[in-house]
């Protein structure tokens, strides 16, 4: 949903960049704490993205500008970094970026035959795998560290947050059994949030990909995690294109289905906890999908999810 903003001339007097601009209006999608503003042209053609943020958020923020611009150098179907700056008197940063046209995978995917499908989720496997050749930056703390650190933090939430998945004794015991294989991982760059609802679709190809702002570093199998939560939920063809294209066109072996498997094992709980404070009003449609990937799984006595094998079974 856009409505058109009150804010439009203070944005036009505050950023010199968007003095000559038609027309601004806000975003009113996603989770981001980020405010978002689609920038017209003076021809009234979209032409940037604008987000604010609080001032607090500048010094992430900046990195998150330098990562698109490393993005450019490979080539990554994405926003281009513009502008970045800070507007003090109002507490705030923003950055600007290129507008990328179409509309969102999760509502254009449904509308196409499942070979296009197909096709767009091995573009956007192969868009992955140039995000993840940018490698971290020298003072990272090893991967399993900080993954370790962080699931035994959202494991005591949950244990307090009288929410319970279904069969989670079963689950919390198959992540207890495969932490170890966190160890050793690579600490690449991750987009950490790659899902339909944030990669751009128009005439039936990838467009692009957008909101960086979660941006992180880790094992790249962790990226898959949203396949299983969101994308497969959309579209199977897309997700089963993205698996096999990053594995290099052919299928995944134990050790990723493995991994991908623990990591979404542990984004089940961390939901739980997440959802509780940033949208407690959608925490049955959470459940459903936490319910969801638990009987893909036959709760976490499969690996490989059920939706992957039935779809290489009907092609």
């Amino acid at each position: 949903m856009i409505e058109a903003l009150n804010e439009y001339d203070q944005f036009r007097d505050w950023i010199p960049l968007l003095r000559h601009s038609a027309k601004i209006e806000r975003i009113h999608k996603g989770y981001s704490s980020d405010e978002k503003y689609i920038v017209h042209d003076s021809d009234g053609a979209p032409q940037y993205i604008l987000r604010t943020y609080s001032i607090d958020h500048d010094k992430d923020k900046r990195v998150e500008f330098s990562t698109l611009k490393l993005m450019e150098v490979h080539n990554v179907k994405c926003s281009r970094p513009i502008e970045i700056g800070l507007l003090p008197e109002q507490a705030l940063g923003y950055m600007i970026v290129s507008f990328i046209e179409g509309n969102e995978a999760s509502e254009e995917l449904p509308l196409l035959t499942e070979e296009e499908q197909f096709k767009i989720g091995v573009q956007s496997g192969l868009e992955l795998k140039k995000i993840h050749q940018i490698i971290c930056p020298d003072n990272m703390k090893p991967w399993d560290e900080r993954m370790l650190a962080k699931h035994h933090r959202y494991r005591m939430k949950y244990a307090n947050c009288g929410v319970a998945i279904n069969n989670d004794v079963r689950l919390l015991s198959f992540i207890d059994d495969k932490l170890d294989l966190m160890k050793g991982r690579p600490n690449i760059f991750q987009h950490d949030d790659y899902h339909v609802g944030n990669l751009i679709v128009r005439d039936g190809n990838l467009s692009g990909i957008i909101d960086f702002n979660r941006y992180d570093w880790g094992d790249p199998i962790h990226e898959f995690v949203k396949v299983g939560m969101f994308s497969s939920e959309i579209s199977i063809p897309f997700s089963v294109g993205q698996i096999r294209r990053y594995n290099n066109d052919i299928e995944p072996g134990d050790e990723f289905w493995q991994l991908y498997s623990l990591y979404l094992a542990m984004t089940l709980i961390s939901s739980v906890v997440w959802i509780l404070k940033a949208k407690p009003d959608e925490l049955d449609s959470m459940l459903m999908k936490i319910q969801r990937v638990m009987d893909d799984h036959d709760d976490f006595e499969l690996i490989v999810p059920k939706w992957y094998g039935q779809h290489r079974l009907s092609q």
